[in-house]
């Protein structure tokens, strides 16, 4: 029988994911897959549980309640082994950037070669410097993490999440705290990457404008519960006020139980 070679393959596929700090839930029964070569944006206010899905889709935490499989592992069936060995096809670049600020550009960018390869130091270098290369960075690899500026740092941490060639790559606020201009760049930049390096992005952002020029599909989570995964029109269109709440940045008002509100003060537990 002919397969449907256009069906796209699913790199992470998350099933009915619920996840417990302590008694408090944070992930209510998510579920969501990401596609080979997309841009998945996440997105949602502090506290909707944007982290902690990423934090499993890292392979950092095995599931309980529910079920994670990344590139074609089950996370729960998975070993120490297999899960280390996943998180090395995952690069990530964090928001504040991460560089170690006793090393230079170059040494940070090459640092992942060097724990987690046997190959010649010259060969390590080179690497590392296409790497540069590719997000605009060639010849500032003697430079110190301080002498960088704020979309420099930004640049150089996507070199370093990428210089392994991983399947996956994570982003977190990658164009946060830029001016508009040097946002803009770095959109253009993680296109590009996912172009040149055939890679899949998931990124978490709160910067309406670059989900909606970066994503393929864009997730909104609001307390640990998927709203709507869709096209950048669809959630553009979704009718949920709290879906529409943070598109146009309204604050969600809270209807106040005086009971609860009483308890919560003079510490009663519920009947």
């Amino acid at each position: 029988m002919d397969t449907d070679t256009n069906t796209p393959t699913k790199v992470i596929e998350v099933e009915n994911l619920s996840t417990f700090y302590g008694k408090r839930q944070i992930l209510r029964d998510v579920s969501l897959s990401v596609e080979e070569g997309e841009i998945l944006v996440i997105m949602g206010g502090s506290g909707s549980g944007k982290s902690t899905l990423l934090r499993y889709m890292l392979a950092l935490e095995r599931p309980i309640n529910g079920r994670i499989r990344v590139l074609g592992r089950d996370m729960q069936n998975a070993s120490r082994a297999e899960m280390y060995e996943l998180r090395k096809r995952s690069g990530v670049a964090f928001q504040s950037g991460a560089l170690f600020s006793s090393m230079s550009v170059g040494d940070n960018i090459m640092l992942p070669l060097r724990e987690h390869t046997d190959l010649d130091d010259s060969i390590i270098r080179i690497m590392a410097r296409l790497k540069l290369e590719v997000v605009e960075l060639a010849g500032f690899e003697d430079l110190m993490p301080a002498e960088l500026s704020g979309g420099m740092l930004k640049r150089a941490a996507l070199a370093r999440a990428v210089v392994m060639d991983p399947k996956l790559l994570f982003c977190d606020e990658p164009s946060a705290g830029l001016d508009p201009v040097v946002a803009a760049a770095i959109d253009d930049l993680i296109l590009r990457l996912r172009d040149a390096l055939r890679i899949t992005i998931i990124i978490v952002t709160h910067e309406l404008e670059s989900a909606f020029k970066i994503a393929d599909r864009i997730a909104v989570l609001d307390k640990g519960e998927i709203l709507i995964v869709g096209s950048v029109d669809e959630v553009r269109a979704c009718e949920d006020s709290r879906v529409q709440n943070l598109l146009n940045r309204r604050v969600e008002e809270e209807e106040l139980d005086p009971e609860a509100y009483l308890r919560r003060l003079t510490g009663a537990r519920g009947q």
